[in-house]
């Protein structure tokens, strides 16, 4: 099978086809219908004629409907045409929109309330907040802006800072308001979810596979595919609704209460998720959420769990935000649909900062409407606790509804001469010794920059959603660039241009490119010239910074010039530097020395001035209230507050803009002394910093 050509499987009638020839010929389809679309649609010049580009189509779709758990992700029957020449305008959320936590079960549902409980320092006797619960509906998120009660703008959610226009396409939306009636705010961005309903999917997947396209996988993939056409008239072909929910900008307060501006959404014409009910208590909660998933199959739409928000608006607003997620609400998922399938293969891939990562190759299974042919295997460790071994059947599941994972084997069904699975100590792609430090889960390859591997899923994730987010330049393409000695730092991205101007490199010359498509890459990539510090400092890759880990270092630290020259004077373990450092919030010594390691390394630093010499880093944006007598100031607070937990008070000095340590130091401006205080006032008093009792730190803050 492995040496025969595309050309002798194009050969073979559709229904003598093998599962296996099947899925390569479909591989094949893929890739050569997409370059017919790119010469097609981007460059105004095909390369074959219509009959031959639309045999190619047939037969996709005759081994699709033939084989339907085949279908690919980018399966041409899936596209209309091909990527925009530009793709979707970016639109910069006034508001982020922010994510929610999970909860799996009933204990996480209960920490949950007991947090809150905690927060606001409630005593056992006080009444629990009022609590809503909706069904979290399984669709994509949406912002739509209104102005003078006219709609002017739609936006998907993105990375929550920044989406996409689909203005146009959120216009043929029949449940969308374009006009809200009178009494609506001058500016109000009403939120919510894009879905298509059980009943409409069907019947449109029963229509297109009459008509031999391939039908959608599940009503969210087909409502997100729908929402992103590039031609609104395809959108409009099909059954879109807007649940609303949420708000973003408003010009003026909309309730006081989730539940009052909800019956305002309702009154503006917008359709809610329904059954939501307002919860007093834990056992209300809960009851509701079981409720939910025995009718769930009843309801008109999908959903995947139950979300949780309190109901009062002046308590969300004490209870604040952590890293990308609010305080006061949470999502309570369902359980994981699981499926049994054969495990053909183990490989190992080989991450950014080196580590060893076991991965299943798997019999293809439909798992909550996906197809899933890969699965994490996370270390060694949980390879030989699980005894996984190849050939084995297996139970897969999809940790909440996202990440497909093997739970456990079937251990009759196992193969005989099915041998425990080893990890090879040495590294697959530069052959360095892999080793497994003391006391991690995790082996690593040790090659360091010499590891192709390593450099490539660097470059990866430097161009990744969360980081640069250029679009075009996927994981394809950075392995082409890289083969090809193109790019083997960050700033080589930004060098493409001139190499292609001067004659260097011609991407024009390479298959499946032409002018368009490569003035399309290099538009993306002069579009990232100037990045904001957090997503800056996630981009470079350092070990153990995640998104949360870099936005609490950009808030710090304000400059990519003050946290460089800070982090690389924290090298002296003794220095002030070193004190503010692991003094910051959630950044303990282990993150700290990471930290310090990627600016004491000479390699880094040249990565890093080549990187500068070709992007701008905007500072830091002010969190909170400029205005406010304590915004840039840095407070410490010690000892039992009356009136407010410590969370509490730390949550509301970061939203007047304070910075808030963990320790006292020469560069704290306050330290807020509460009862039964300890070494942190003594020490205070010592350095001459300035200590307020929690009245006067009230009476200052404006609280």
């Amino acid at each position: 099978m492995a040496a025969m050509t595309d050309r002798a499987l194009r050969d073979i009638p559709v229904d003598e086809l093998q599962a296996e020839e099947a899925r390569e010929e479909l591989r094949a389809l893929a890739e050569e219908i997409a370059e017919h679309d790119r010469h097609y649609y981007q460059e105004d010049a095909p390369a074959i004629d219509d009959a031959a580009y639309d045999a190619l189509r047939r037969r996709n779709e005759a081994i699709e409907a033939r084989f339907s758990e085949l279908i690919r992700e980018d399966s041409p029957s899936g596209r209309v045409g091909a990527a925009p020449s530009a793709g979707f305008a970016k639109v910069r959320h006034r508001v982020p929109m922010l994510s929610l936590q999970n909860a799996f079960d009933e204990d996480e549902v209960r920490e949950f309330v007991a947090r809150i409980r905690r927060f606001l320092k409630l005593g056992d006797d006080d009444a629990m907040p009022t609590v809503l619960a909706e069904p979290k509906i399984d669709g994509l998120s949406c912002a739509l802006r209104y102005e003078n009660g006219r709609l002017v703008q739609a936006a998907t959610r993105g990375d929550g800072t920044e989406g996409e226009d689909v203005t146009a396409n959120v216009r043929t939306i029949e449940t969308v308001p374009d006009r809200l009636p009178g009494g609506a705010p001058a500016v109000v961005e009403v939120r919510g979810e894009v879905y298509m309903t059980r009943g409409a999917f069907a019947e449109m997947n029963a229509g297109r596979a009459e008509r031999g396209e391939a039908v959608f996988a599940n009503p969210r993939n087909a409502a997100a595919g729908s929402l992103r056409q590039l031609d609104p008239s395809v959108t409009a072909k099909r059954p879109l609704r807007f649940f609303a929910y949420a708000w973003g900008e408003v010009a003026e307060p909309i309730g006081d209460s989730v539940s009052q501006i909800r019956r305002r959404f309702r009154q503006w014409g917008f359709e809610l998720n329904e059954p939501a009910v307002l919860c007093s208590d834990i056992d209300a909660m809960l009851a509701h959420y079981a409720h939910v998933m025995e009718d769930r199959a009843e309801l008109a739409f999908e959903i995947d769990g139950v979300v949780y928000k309190v109901d009062d608006l002046r308590l969300q607003d004490r209870l604040g935000y952590v890293s990308r997620a609010p305080r006061w609400a949470i999502a309570h998922k369902f359980p994981a649909e699981r499926a049994t399938t054969v495990l053909n293969d183990i490989v190992i891939q080989v991450g950014r900062t080196g580590a060893l990562t076991p991965v299943a190759v798997l019999e293809p299974i439909t798992v909550g409407g996906v197809v899933v042919a890969r699965a994490t295997l996370h270390n060694e460790d949980e390879v030989a606790r699980k005894d996984i071994r190849i050939g084995d059947t297996v139970v897969i599941q999809r940790a909440g509804d996202v990440i497909p994972q093997v739970v456990e084997v079937v251990a009759d069904r196992r193969p005989e001469g099915a041998e425990p699975f080893a990890m090879p100590d040495h590294c697959r792609e530069c052959g360095s010794l892999a080793v497994r430090p003391e006391g991690e889960a995790v082996r690593r390859c040790t090659g360091g920059l010499i590891c192709p591997a390593q450099a490539v899923e660097r470059l990866r994730h430097f161009v990744s959603r969360d980081a640069f987010d250029i679009e075009g330049l996927g994981e394809k393409l950075v392995r082409q660039l890289w083969d090809r000695e193109l790019i083997r730092r960050p700033g080589d991205i930004f060098r493409l241009r001139d190499r292609q101007a001067d004659g260097a490199v011609d991407l024009t010359t390479w298959e499946g490119w032409g002018q368009k498509s490569v003035a399309n890459l290099l538009a993306a990539i002069d579009a990232r010239r100037e990045m904001p510090l957090d997503r800056f400092v996630f981009a470079l890759g350092i070990r153990q910074v995640g998104q949360a880990t870099a936005r609490l270092l950009a808030r710090h630290y304000g400059t990519i010039e003050q946290l460089r020259e800070s982090l690389t004077a924290a090298a002296d373990r003794e220095s002030e530097a070193y004190s503010e450092l692991v003094d910051i919030e959630q950044i303990g010594p282990s993150v700290a020395d990471d930290l310090v390691a990627f600016f004491q390394e000479p390699h880094n630093i040249e990565v890093l001035d080549d990187l500068l010499a070709a992007v701008t880093v905007r500072p830091v944006e002010p969190v909170g209230s400029v205005d406010s007598p304590v915004a840039g100031k840095t407070v410490v607070f010690t000892g039992t507050l009356e009136t407010m937990s410590r969370s509490e008070a730390k949550a509301r000095a970061e939203t007047l803009g304070a910075k808030v340590a963990g320790s006292v130091s020469k560069k704290t401006d306050y330290v807020v002394v509460g009862g039964d205080a300890g070494s942190k006032a003594a020490k205070a008093r010592e350095l001459g910093v300035t200590t307020l009792t929690e009245e006067e730190w009230r009476d200052l803050a404006g609280l």
